[in-house]
C-alpha cells in the first residue's frame, strides 16, 4: 500500500519533472529534458520516501550544474 506522503512528493516531483520536461523541449536543453524524463518517471519506482526526496532534490539540481 502507498503512504500519503509518497503520492504526494511523487505528485511534486512529477509536476516539477514535466516543467523541466517542456523547458527542455522548448529550449533545446538535453541535460533538463533528461531530468524532466527521469523525474516524472522515478518515483513509480524507488519505494523508500526518504531516497525519494534525495533522488528528486539531486535531479532538480543537476540542470543548474550543466548548462548547456
Amino acid at each position: 500500500m502507498v503512504s500519503e506522503a509518497a503520492l504526494l512528493w511523487g505528485l511534486f516531483f512529477g509536476s516539477v519533472g514535466f516543467g523541466y520536461f517542456i523547458y527542455g523541449r522548448k529550449q533545446l536543453r538535453i541535460i533538463t529534458l533528461l531530468c524532466g524524463i527521469v523525474l516524472m518517471v522515478y518515483p513509480y519506482f524507488v519505494p523508500n520516501i526518504l531516497a525519494v526526496v534525495l533522488i528528486g532534490l539531486v535531479l532538480m539540481v543537476i540542470p543548474y550544474y550543466f548548462r548547456s
